[in-house]
């Protein structure tokens, strides 16, 4: 039916807000996933952030994971006729893995959407939460081990790419002040999915 994504850095309040959608979107029964993770390929790509592995494996295996999350999760569910909502999805790859190949493949971004042709599946609505690098960090705490895509200077380029894949596509893109509170936050992106969906299933019965 309808493929919602939800993306930002880390720190953002991703999880936060797809957590609290689930509860504001009950009614609608969405099928509430992400990535990586929701496959068993996603524990390989945890291990691998883990291992600080090659850039190349790394983008690979993020790679795999999608492929299997869309074949066991996101594909049946829209057969299905089922609202599906992602925390992160393709746009997560092609910001952060075009950060990681930098300086190891020409055009990183051309590459990993080259890789991705052909069979990944568009989301139709993405809903990018934007916030100062700074303020992100602040809420991941202190006292732990950052991992490498938890670093300042990362995500500032990270949050770049984002808002570049933004401008690029706006008919898809909905920007979301993360220095709102999670409460205003979660209300406004559940009435724009209401909103999205509803005129969705209006223009298939046409």
């Amino acid at each position: 039916m309808v493929l919602i994504t939800i993306e930002g850095i880390d720190g953002s309040g991703k999880s936060s807000l797809v957590l609290s959608l689930t509860r504001l979107l009950k009614d609608e029964c969405p099928v509430i996933t992400r990535e990586p993770g929701s496959t068993w390929v996603g524990d390989a790509v945890r291990r691998a952030i883990a291992d600080k592995v090659d850039p190349i494996t790394e983008a690979l295996l993020f790679v795999a994971d999608h492929a299997s999350h869309i074949a066991t999760v996101i594909r049946p569910a829209l057969s299905a006729g089922r609202l599906v909502v992602s925390d992160r999805y393709s746009d997560s790859r092609y910001a952060y893995q075009q950060v990681m190949l930098e300086g190891i493949i020409d055009e990183p971004l051309a590459w990993l959407r080259a890789v991705h042709d052909g069979w990944t599946i568009p989301p139709d609505l993405t809903f990018l939460i934007v916030l100062p690098v700074e303020v992100a960090l602040s809420r991941m705490g202190d006292g732990r081990t950052l991992e490498h895509f938890e670093e300042a200077g990362f995500l500032a380029r990270v949050q770049k790419n984002y808002l570049s894949l933004a401008e690029e596509d706006p008919s898809r893109f909905i920007l979301v002040d993360g220095l709102k509170t999670a409460e205003e936050i979660a209300e406004f992106v559940a009435g724009s999915i209401r909103d999205f969906s509803g005129s969705s299933l209006s223009r298939h019965r046409q």
